[in-house]
């Protein structure tokens, strides 16, 4: 994974690893997510989950470090998934 790829390209923060739950379908130790709270695509998030889902949640950029996939990670609360950042 390339340099450019570890900076959200909403906010220009650099992403954090954030270690992957043993239960999840993903097949790598960790991602890498922007855990900006003021990072644009975070923030709009909650708008467009509520007007297309009728949800009240948001999501978080984050890089597959293998793949370079890159997408949404969905988040319930500004805090959540907060407690599995690998500092």
């Amino acid at each position: 994974m390339n340099e450019q790829a570890r900076v959200c390209p909403h906010c220009k923060t650099a992403l954090k690893k954030w270690r992957c739950p043993p239960e999840s379908s993903w097949e790598v130790e960790y991602l890498f997510v922007c855990f900006n709270d003021d990072c644009p695509y975070f923030i709009h998030g909650w708008e467009w989950m509520r007007k297309q889902y009728n949800q009240n949640i948001s999501y978080r950029y984050k890089v597959d470090p293998v793949t370079n996939d890159a997408g949404p990670l969905p988040v319930w609360s500004k805090d959540a998934l907060k407690d599995s950042i690998i500092e």
